[in-house]
């Protein structure tokens, strides 16, 4: 029996010897990997600037217009028509637009003229915040001034807040007028 044990034991090894190789999983071999072709990236083309359609001033062209020699008197007569804000505000109505565009225009005409732009406010609010948001429109006139074509070394801007009130009371009708931007002919 030992000898069948024995034999039995050869037996079972020479048959695993011979079947397990076949139970292999055979993993199927990779396919070929074709060569990718190159994409080109397109070069990012630069997207045009939005193009604004505002008033635009007439060119500057010296005027036939004999304007007051007196600084005074020339800023008397108003050839510069200021502007005025919605409360707590600096944004630039369309009315003040086009008021603004005939500014331009005029100091188009006059291209000797020098201009100082002055912020105002109402009474309401601190002083601080007044003297802030009265620069602020000072600043969006001037800025509209120059998109319009004026050269920015002829303007000037500075902020009065409260304190040179256009019209004296404490209603809405008087702080309309106060809200503005109000021009000032520095020179000829």
């Amino acid at each position: 029996m030992r000898f069948h044990s024995g034999l039995a034991t050869a037996a079972v090894l020479a048959i695993s010897v011979l079947v397990l190789p076949g139970c292999q999983s055979s993993r199927p071999a990779p396919a070929p990997v074709a060569p990718q072709p190159k994409t080109v990236q397109p070069t990012p083309t630069p997207v045009p600037e939005e193009t604004v359609t505002e008033p635009t001033p007439v060119p500057s062209v010296a005027s036939g217009e004999e304007l007051p020699a007196d600084l005074k008197e020339l800023n008397r007569r108003g050839y510069l028509k200021d502007v005025f804000f919605a409360t707590d505000s600096y944004d630039l109505t369309p009315q003040a637009r086009d008021t603004l565009a005939a500014d331009a225009a005029w100091l188009g005409k006059h291209p000797t003229i020098k201009i100082l732009i002055e912020g105002h406010c109402d009474e309401r609010n601190t002083r601080q915040y007044n003297l802030a948001l009265g620069q602020r429109r000072a600043d969006a006139v001037r800025d509209y001034l120059i998109f319009l074509g004026v050269p920015a070394s002829r303007i000037r801007t500075i902020s009065y807040g409260e304190e040179r009130p256009f019209a004296l009371g404490h209603n809405e009708a008087a702080w309309r007028l106060n809200r503005r931007a109000h021009f000032v002919i520095t020179a000829r």
